[in-house]
């Protein structure tokens, strides 16, 4: 009896790997018909065909519960012969159309390591005196032998195989969760603020983004640039409170050679290095009185002028600009000019902070979950639904960046795969058992809204509750104001507010 060749068994390419053990199978039997059918589900699929029809063989599909040779193979997890024209089993439709048909088949199973079958392996005679293969009993106990070794090596490639799929996958995912801004919310005043992002981004206007620190301020600005016609220029970033204002200058308009001591050489600035692009501009509210004169020229007239150089240089970039300061405050202070607020916010956007959208913060959780798991080479974890309550109940006065740093640490030292409330630091523990109690909703110097429990760890009437007080804390306690925005007449929203003994609490 023939063997086949033991570098067969080093093929890790599961395609490769079904061609030569099905030839290998067909030289040892000296017949020239074979295929290799996988069960999938409800069906059997032929992946691999050798010999006369091979074309029309290969990737035909039959359905679990029709009788034929390989599902009854597989299913009974043994070797069988069949006699074409008395056989019940043969699914006689599948050669209707060949002009040389099967004559005897020779079906063999498929096992894993474990004795479990995925599959079966066909040898086809197709000599009308049915004479080519050997079915001494001896002889397909040996050869049952081969197919069992073959076939733990093809499962295993098909493993290795699988395995490569899904590292492939990974390093995708991770290659675009690097290089991709993703932002992640539903919340109703989220999907406000994106939509004028997603407007902006196609104009050439000036954009001024504001909102809390933490909120995601360069996620959008990067967002803008990624949907912009200028999506394929420049997009420079600079804090313009991270470096000292002498820096700060010469950093984005440049400088010529000699103009200050070390200036050893021409340098372009960040506006001249962007030239047709966009430059992001962070923190735009600790910009210097000084500086902020060089950037009206550069939004008046697309004009800059490098430190030292006697003339003006022109460029076009695109200004998006960000700050989590009160400018409107600081313009009555006389700390930012009001000609430069006016310019820059021709496109105003405000992001909400994230205790104002505590439906995004579930989707948020998940999302960094994945991210972060992904990008430390770790398993992945889940957050039990106790741990899931104090999260959203927890105020975040650091926004998202702070989530997001917290699901760092908790995916460092959470000990299983699933983090639940003890894990929680204490700050967000405490914060949460008060909300889930049902006690005093607000906080002194807080909205109700800052420290609200997630919906399901409440009652109605405690839910109830909590959203009218919420609506009469928003509007000054005006309860014409409230029941508008409740959608409710006001007889009925001051009804509902006697049945729930909602009163306002006098300041001592």
């Amino acid at each position: 009896m023939q063997t086949p060749d033991f570098a067969l068994f080093k093929e890790l390419d599961p395609r490769a790997l079904q061609k030569k053990f099905l030839h290998s199978l067909l030289e040892i039997q000296n017949v020239r018909r074979g295929s290799i059918w996988i069960r999938q589900k409800d069906h059997y699929v032929c992946v691999e065909a050798a010999g006369d029809e091979s074309e029309n063989i290969r990737g035909v599909v039959l359905d679990r519960r029709h009788p034929s040779i390989v599902g009854w193979v597989i299913e009974n997890q043994q070797m069988t012969v069949a006699q074409t024209q008395s056989d019940r089993r043969h699914f006689k439709e599948v050669e209707s159309s060949f002009a040389v048909k099967s004559s005897q088949i020779l079906c063999f199973p498929l096992f894993l390591r474990e004795k479990k079958v995925y599959g079966a392996v066909q040898i086809i005679d197709t000599t009308p005196g049915k004479t080519r293969l050997n079915l001494d009993k001896g002889y397909l106990d040996h050869l049952q032998n081969l197919v069992d070794i073959c076939s733990i090596a093809l499962s295993n490639a098909i493993l290795f195989s699988t395995e490569k799929k899904k590292s492939l996958h990974l390093k995708t995912a991770l290659s675009r969760i690097r290089q991709d801004p993703f932002i992640v919310g539903q919340s109703r005043t989220f999907k406000q603020s994106m939509d004028l992002v997603k407007s902006y981004a196609a104009t050439e206007f000036h954009v001024l983004i504001t909102g809390e620190s933490g909120t995601g301020k360069e996620l959008v600005a990067e967002q803008i640039h990624k949907l912009s016609p200028r999506k394929k220029m420049p997009f420079l970033v600079q804090n313009c409170s991270a470096i000292p204002e002498t820096l700060l200058e010469s950093e984005l308009f440049g400088y010529k050679k000699g103009a200050f001591t070390g200036a050893a050489t021409d340098r372009a600035g960040l506006f001249e290095a962007a030239d047709k692009g966009i430059v992001f501009l962070d923190e735009i509210g600790d910009m210097p009185m000084n500086v902020q004169a060089g950037l009206l020229r550069v939004l008046q007239k697309n004009e800059i002028k490098p430190l030292g150089e006697t003339r003006v240089r022109y460029i076009d970039v695109r200004i998006v600009a960000a700050t989590n300061k009160d400018i409107k405050q600081m313009i009555a202070e006389n700390r930012f000019r009001q000609d430069l607020y006016y310019r820059l916010s021709v496109l105003p956007v405000e992001l909400p902070p994230l205790r104002s959208r505590r439906e995004d913060i579930p989707l948020l959780v998940r999302h960094f979950l994945e991210k972060e798991s992904v990008k430390a080479d770790m398993p992945g974890k889940k957050m039990a639904p106790g741990a899931m309550q104090h999260l959203v109940a927890y105020a975040w006065p650091g926004n998202v960046r702070e989530l997001e740093n917290l699901i760092r640490y908790l995916l460092v030292t959470a000990p299983d795969d699933t983090i639940e409330a003890v894990h929680l630091p204490a700050h967000i523990r405490e914060t949460g058992a008060m909300a889930a109690e049902g006690q005093n909703i607000s906080s002194p110097g807080a909205g109700s809204s800052d420290v609200l429990a997630d919906l399901s760890a409440m009652t109605w009437p405690g839910l109830e509750k909590a959203y009218v007080t919420a609506l009469l804390e928003k509007h000054n306690w005006n309860v014409t104001w409230a029941a508008k925005a409740s959608g409710i007449n006001r007889s009925t929203f001051a009804s509902r507010m006697r049945k729930l003994n909602i009163q306002r609490r006098r300041l001592a």
